[in-house]
């Protein structure tokens, strides 16, 4: 075996992998090297999601003709002269990485002047490979064009996700940038459509506002917190304003975007107790630390921030929160759980319409719960017509009047034995539960379980080949759900349709909804919740195999629609429910193993007494 050196293009396109996975590495590449020549204005062209296209205009200070040369060779770098440099980072390029990276796996062509000359160069480079240098007039700056990003190595651009995919993740990388840099002006355009245009701000507020929307900012709260160790600001959700769904989080350290799931265990504990579960809070929260203190070059897109000592920060961070929700009379517990608490029942107005025939016959002073009360054994026999297990009414006038069973499908996993019970033997509790009669006990449904049971069926059966009902809605309702959320659903059009969504596209970043699956709340509120539901669903993008993939899908979309479904009108409908939920193969457990219904013999009811 022969040990060789590579050729240098090839070991680029090898390194490259690590700078450049996909066009929006690109964006934040070419951006933040932009924000590091002081540009105030910048521009980023997309064409294809990045495939073909990835421009980025700036008016920042140029490069003179020799440094852009020198600009495309590994490791070139204005930034950094020797390793203590590393300890002081101000500047979010300082490797020398990026355009030698881009350069080995795309066609570049680099235009760029400085103020002090009256003409500028043009540079194209392919294949690490400078092909033409020439004199050129260009404004004071540089102006990149990046094509056909990853020509040659086909491999990588065959494993790129689709287009709303890889401009989501665009958009993504051009929001964390914005949110650094209030008082620079950036766009965003997307096949000669414009995404975003932000001037240039006076406060971050104000740019929070230009990307998130005014009501968003109109839920945020001013935070601030400081120590010997750090100085925080920032802007966090109110907590009775937050929603289900994905939230805009976002942590920034020295200017600079970061991710730390430790630092947001400190917002969810500062939060703990006062959000309905699976709420999430919007925020926007800065840092401002020692540079010495920091590493940032832990990894190679440099999202991921090693501090000096984080546990200081952390404790900063969280007593901070609380302070601020503190101030604004976020304290104590709200308590949003019902589950368990005791209540009053509630019997529906159409009990009286829809119970039984009384087994006293009428006798008056009848009490149920007193022994001499119930009917003589002698009272009950079976008629002539009546199958095992079936019992007769009491005598009315001489007469026998038998209860004939509802159909029921051959097995229902066999847990109960004894379901069968008659079509007017039910009662609306709470618009919780159903309660019917069975042969040795009361039969409790939960309702919800029982509509999310039967939505995961109808969710998977179109999931395969056959589409989900959709019912309109009276009122469309408008959302504002961002780009990322326009483009996720987008990009999920065809399975939203399969499954009895009716979205369409209302601008860049709004959606208006037409219709909503059979079984979901036509509400407005309800609607509302359900997207934010349906976008964190739709995120949702583990790699796992199709099929666990359908029935993760189905089992979270039924969740959703049992949530906001409509309460029951009356005793038929409820009727209906119970029908439709025999005919299943199993319907005693939901799609994640929580029970749909118990049978309470009547020797448990009769320990009670």
């Amino acid at each position: 075996m022969n040990i060789r050196i590579l050729p240098g293009n090839v070991a680029n396109m090898i390194a490259a992998g690590e700078v450049v996975q996909r066009p929006a590495s690109v964006v934040k590449e070419l951006v933040e090297n932009a924000i590091d020549a002081t540009a105030s204005r910048i521009s980023v062209i997309i064409r294809d999601a990045g495939r073909s296209l990835i421009q980025v205009i700036d008016n920042g200070h140029g490069m003179p003709e020799a440094d852009a040369l020198v600009a495309f060779e590994r490791h070139a770098t204005s930034k950094i002269q020797s390793a203590e440099d590393l300890y002081s980072i101000a500047t979010f390029g300082f490797r020398g990485e990026a355009l030698s990276s881009i350069a080995a796996v795309a066609q570049v062509r680099l235009r760029t002047r400085v103020k002090e000359s009256d003409t500028g160069v043009e540079i194209q480079i392919e294949n690490s490979q400078i092909t033409s240098k020439k004199e050129v007039t260009t404004p004071v700056g540089c102006n990149f064009e990046v094509r056909n990003l990853f020509y040659n190595t086909p491999a990588r651009r065959k494993f790129l996700k689709s287009d709303n995919v890889e401009l989501r993740h665009i958009v993504e990388e051009f929001l964390r940038i914005a949110l650094t840099r209030y008082n620079i002006s950036f766009s965003l355009s997307h096949n000669g459509k414009d995404i975003y245009v932000l001037n240039a701000a006076n406060t971050m507020l104000q740019r929070i506002q230009d990307i998130a929307g005014e009501n968003a900012t109109s839920k945020l709260l001013d935070m601030s917190a400081d120590s010997s160790a750090v100085k925080i600001r920032g802007y966090v959700e109110r907590p009775d304003k937050c929603k289900k769904g994905n939230a805009m989080q976002y942590f920034f350290v020295n200017g600079r975007y970061f991710r730390s799931p430790y630092l947001h265990k400190a917002v969810s504990r500062a939060y703990e107790m006062l959000l309905p579960e699976g709420s999430n809070p919007m925020y926007f929260i800065y840092l401002e630390v020692n540079p010495a203190a920091l590493d940032v070059n832990i990894h190679p897109t440099k999202t991921e921030i090693k501090f000096e000592d984080d546990g200081i920060i952390f404790q900063v961070l969280y007593a901070g929160l609380k302070e601020c929700l503190g101030r604004n009379s976020y304290i104590g517990k709200l308590d949003f759980d019902t589950e368990n608490s005791t209540k009053i029942p509630n019997i529906s107005s159409n009990f009286e319409e829809f119970r039984n025939i009384s087994l006293t016959g009428g006798k008056q002073g009848y009490n149920p719960f007193d022994n001499d009360g119930y009917p003589n054994e002698k009272d009950w026999k079976p008629s002539s017509d009546t199958q095992d297990g079936d019992y007769g009414q009491p005598k009315e006038n001489g007469q026998f009047r038998t209860w004939q069973p509802v159909e029921q499908s051959q097995d229902y996993g066999k847990l109960f034995e004894e379901r069968q019970f008659g079509s007017r033997n039910v009662m609306l509790l709470h618009d919780k539960y159903i309660l019917t009669t069975g042969k040795s006990g009361l039969l409790v449904i939960n309702k919800q379980r029982a509509v999310e049971r039967l939505l995961y069926e109808d969710f998977m059966k179109a999931l395969q080949s056959e589409p989900h009902g959709s019912q309109k809605l009276l009122f469309p309702v408008t959302l504002r759900v961002g780009v990322s959320g326009v483009l996720l659903i987008n990009d999920n059009a065809q399975t939203l349709e399969q499954l009895g969504f009716d979205i369409a596209q209302f601008g860049n970043d709004t959606i208006v909804v037409n219709g909503v699956p059979e079984g979901f709340s036509s509400n407005q509120w309800n609607v509302e919740t359900m997207i934010s539901d349906l976008l964190l669903v739709l995120s949702d993008t583990k790699p796992i195999l199709e099929e666990l993939m359908r029935a993760s899908m189905a089992e979270k979309l039924a969740k959703i629609g049992a949530l906001s479904s409509d309460k029951l009108q009356n005793i038929v409908e409820a009727q209906r429910l119970i029908d439709r939920l025999f005919a299943l193969e199993n319907p005693d457990f939901t799609a994640s193993g929580r029970k749909v219904l118990t049978l309470i013999p009547v020797t448990e009811i009769e320990k009670q007494f």
